[in-house]
């Protein structure tokens, strides 16, 4: 499913400014609520931005106890889009530069569109925790619990004793 943002009508907008709302569930996401995105394009220059805000739930996958929970997405993005190649003739299009410390830009490399639907998938993914634990007092899955977990042929070790050098 597509959702494109062509820059010529962003070019042709009042206020070179677009606004869209999505509301659609994200192919390759367990989605238990469609992804909501609030998002204005604006066109500056050489540039376009996209801020916005998305919402929406999401399953995920407990890293201890690997049970299913659902997530509540709830976050805003930032995103910087270079319209003309502002990168060397060694780099590839659609990869990220720097312009000033911190602030990163997309190349488009002479494209003239956006994928909204590629920039919210990997929004959510990006914004999705590190570590994915159902709740504060999980204490994972018993099949992970250290008696089963230890490997007979390493009891030689529990009985050495290390003398520390004078």
């Amino acid at each position: 499913m597509e959702k494109i943002l062509l820059l010529e009508d962003l070019e042709n907008a009042e206020n070179k400014t677009l606004h869209c709302t999505f509301d659609e569930k994200i192919e390759g996401l367990e989605c238990v609520t469609p992804i909501h995105a609030d998002l204005c394009a604006k066109s500056l220059g050489d540039f376009v931005q996209i801020t916005g805000h998305i919402t929406g739930t999401v399953v995920l996958e407990c890293d201890l106890c690997l049970e299913k929970f659902n997530h509540e997405l709830d976050f805003d993005i930032d995103e910087l889009y270079s319209k003309n190649s502002l990168l060397g003739e060694y780099e590839e299009s659609g990869q990220e530069f720097e312009l000033k410390d911190g602030q990163f830009a997309t190349d488009l490399n002479g494209e003239n569109e956006i994928d909204i639907y590629d920039l919210l998938y990997q929004s959510v993914i990006l914004n999705l925790p590190n570590k994915k634990v159902c709740g504060i007092n999980c204490k994972g899955n018993s099949f992970l619990s250290e008696d089963e977990m230890t490997d007979p042929r390493l009891d030689i070790f529990k009985d050495i004793q290390i003398n520390p050098k004078n």
